[in-house]
């Protein structure tokens, strides 16, 4: 059994490298006890924690989410996953996108046990929201790795400079500054109120 080591408030680590490589089911177990921390796991085996948000990027998410769900509820075809659900990748890395969406026939085969843990699947669209504790530069390879691993379509929005760069397979990246992002492929129809997303970082 594995449980998440405890650390003094004052030191508090970004990452860790276990000696011992986990299994994904150790992994998997040391998420599931500390559902206070987002735990991800990078290719090589590093293990990355990530803090709570703050007030503004937890309602951005939560926003992020809300409309993503909506276009989801208009067409009740795949699933549509929030800020709390972890992936296993096709290169060893375990990651937790801010939003996704599965399309049906990535589901086909999975059992209900299957989604009641953390399915060996990338989702075939992902968003990350940079939070204030985010580097832009980790980030982006991020995103990167998330299209290397299958995601036909992912955004990273930047709520900073008020712009989300669209990330897909074999495009070029590009950087949409406008009001509507407009969704693609997997999401076909779904269009992102950036203006609202922008508003939750406002008093």
């Amino acid at each position: 059994m594995v449980t998440l080591p405890l650390f003094e408030t004052t030191f508090e680590p970004r990452s860790l490298v276990v000696d011992l490589p986990m299994t994904d089911a150790e992994l998997e177990e040391m998420c599931l006890r500390n559902e206070t921390v987002q735990i991800e796991r990078t290719s090589e085996g590093v293990i990355r924690l990530k803090p709570l948000e703050g007030a503004s990027t937890s309602f951005a998410n939560s926003e992020i989410s809300f409309q993503l769900g909506d276009w989801w509820h208009r067409h009740r075809r795949g699933r549509s996953f929030g800020s709390c659900a972890g992936f296993f990748l096709a290169d060893g890395s375990l990651l937790s996108p801010d939003a996704a969406y599965v399309l049906p026939e990535q589901l086909k085969g999975l059992t209900k046990a299957d989604l009641a843990r953390m399915p060996r699947l990338c989702p075939a669209f992902v968003v990350e929201l940079l939070s204030q504790s985010d580097s832009l530069v980790e980030t982006r390879k991020k995103m990167e790795c998330w299209v290397s691993n299958g995601a036909r379509l992912a955004w990273l929005v930047d709520p900073y400079r008020q712009c989300v760069e669209v990330y897909a397979q074999e495009t070029a990246t590009m950087t949409v500054s406008s009001a509507l992002v407009h969704g693609s492929g997997p999401v076909e129809g779904f269009e992102l109120d950036a203006a609202s997303v922008w508003s939750c970082f406002e008093v």
